[in-house]
């Protein structure tokens, strides 16, 4: 079988989830080719030890990066045109026209990203990781570009913040004439439901990770007396780091010994500087930057709770079910994290942690502290929590699904790629 996967930015340390397909699709014997259509990553800083061991940006192909500047961006799509023209001349004039593609076509956006695909390919699947690329996606098959089937999968922001930005009927079009739907939690699926999609194309797919890899630790009370709280994801607006740092402030204030070490970098790390600074907090909450994946491990296994304080955006950007709430559940970890987006879908209030409401910064606390009083709960929760990620998460099982989906769309079989019951939770084989 031979699968193309369509993304942005590639690798980008932040989307292990493209990472793991991409290896698991490779052990399975498929063909695959990756069309980064927005280049390599001007700044990521962390390698994946996966993207070197299967060799995945030997497998890429890259897009032109679209200039800023409008003589920059003339002069490179000229030589685009001129690239795309000469091997299929049909695709320039189709690709132009402002009529179809609008913005799209008159900022040469879609010729830069014909290059990659250059000289024409069949494939039996083209896989758009995300939403927005599969419009790309779907013009290029238009221009001749490539053969395929797409598959998109909304993950994210392409089903909250680009639908608020674009327009409900954004993907009106695609979903008229795109093969086949994924999600990554029945929450997107909804949402993309209700957006226009046929319910009998489209699937739940959830992003997993690799369960074996995890010891089954739950952290013992501290020797200290001090409770370490661990956030990890990209500072942006909807990881809602800033609520964890209020929630801190309270505890610190009402006498808990508490700390917050924050791993992970972004956009709004200023602001955050800026509020440790203004509540005082210098001595007990430690911004770490980013760090590869051994030393999220390290983090998670010195914290005694994971905080994850997930929110709706301003402009309109929300999670799935947060990456590492799998991991520190698979090791036992006690989890507080918000009711957002697919997170519900993976924690249960009070059976494998604890949920508050977005940007309530007291009931964040007090679910801290409820947490960090009751460490008899702790082996229970993680026991629980480590099955359920066992049971809907284990990138090895969900691998085989998405193999599953490719064939049966690859063969026309739309209803048995459309599966959507969910595994029943089998007794842990965790590392007791």
């Amino acid at each position: 079988m031979r699968v193309a996967f369509v993304t942005g930015e590639f690798p980008l340390v932040s989307q292990t989830f493209i990472f793991n397909q991409l290896a698991g699709l490779i052990e399975r014997g498929v063909e695959v080719t990756v069309f980064s259509l927005w280049g390599s990553p001007r700044e990521d800083g962390v390698e994946q030890a996966v993207v070197q061991d299967y060799e995945l940006v030997e497998r890429t192909r890259y897009a032109p990066q679209v200039p800023r500047s409008l003589g920059a961006r003339l002069s490179s799509g000229s030589r685009c045109i001129a690239k795309v023209f000469r091997q299929n001349p049909p695709a320039v004039v189709r690709l132009l026209n402002p009529l179809r593609f609008g913005r799209r076509a008159l900022s040469l956006r879609l010729l830069h990203e014909a290059v990659p695909l250059l000289p024409r390919q069949d494939y039996d699947i083209v896989h758009c990781q995300f939403g927005d690329l599969a419009l790309s996606a779907l013009a290029l098959r238009d221009a001749g570009l490539f053969k395929g089937r797409i598959v998109t999968h909304f993950r994210g922001y392409d089903i909250s913040q680009f639908v608020k930005t674009a327009g409900p009927q954004v993907y009106a079009d695609l979903f008229a004439r795109g093969e086949f739907f994924l999600t990554n939690c029945d929450f997107f699926r909804h949402r993309v439901i209700e957006l226009g999609c046929a319910p009998e194309r489209i699937a739940v797919l959830r992003s997993g990770i690799d369960v074996g890899h995890f010891a089954f630790a739950p952290p013992p009370p501290p020797s200290d007396g001090v409770f370490r709280i661990a956030f990890v994801g990209r500072l942006v607006g909807k990881k809602g780091v800033e609520y964890a740092v209020r929630a801190i402030a309270k505890l610190r204030s009402a006498g808990r010994e508490v700390e917050l070490d924050i791993v992970g970098d972004g956009p709004l790390r200023a602001s955050l500087e800026a509020l440790i600074d203004e509540l005082e907090l210098r001595p007990w909450v430690h911004l770490h930057g980013a760090q590869d994946h051994d030393g999220v491990l390290g983090t998670l296994a010195a914290a005694h709770v994971l905080a994850a304080p997930s929110v709706t955006a301003a402009d309109g950007d929300q999670d799935a079910s947060v990456n590492t709430l799998k991991e520190a559940m698979a090791m036992g970890l006690p989890v507080v994290a918000t009711r957002h987006g697919g997170i519900p879908e993976l924690v249960e209030d009070g059976v494998s942690g604890f949920l508050v409401p977005e940007r309530d910064s007291g009931a964040l606390a007090d679910a801290i502290a409820r947490m960090c009083d009751s460490p008899d709960l702790w082996q229970t929760f993680g026991l629980t929590g480590r099955r359920r990620v066992e049971a809907e998460y284990d990138m090895h099982r969900l691998n085989d699904r998405l193999l599953d989906v490719y064939r049966q769309v690859a063969s026309g079989n739309r209803e048995a790629a459309a599966w959507t019951g969910r595994p029943v939770i089998v007794p842990s084989q965790a590392r007791l």
